[in-house]
């Protein structure tokens, strides 16, 4: 068993200076954290993997293909592989689990 405390890798990620930590990888998945402040722009692009993102606090908008939505805590997003998307307007303090399958490389 691995667990992990999300305040512990948002410091974690914070003091390695990225938008993005990747805090696990196994032979069939990664997991990360993803965060972005108000007014911050969000550089990722499509990826290999298919993904999940679950939305742990904050507020934005998320264009996944040609499809917008509005997100906040508590929101589950499918992105599958491939697909362009992007979180904008980010008004709250932005914190993402974001799981890979299969894992990022």
């Amino acid at each position: 068993m691995k667990v992990f405390r999300l305040d512990r890798l948002d410091a974690e990620r914070s003091e390695g200076g990225g938008a993005y930590l990747r805090f696990l990888k196994e032979r069939h998945m990664s997991a990360g954290l993803y965060a972005l402040s108000p007014g911050e722009t969000d550089t990722q692009t499509a990826h290999a993997q298919d993904e999940l993102y679950q939305v742990i606090s904050g507020r934005a908008e998320l264009t996944v293909g040609g499809e917008t939505t509005t997100v906040g805590r508590g929101s589950v997003v499918y992105v599958p592989a491939g697909t362009p998307h992007r979180f904008h307007h980010v008004t709250e303090e932005l914190r993402v689990l974001v799981v890979f399958s299969p894992p990022e490389d």
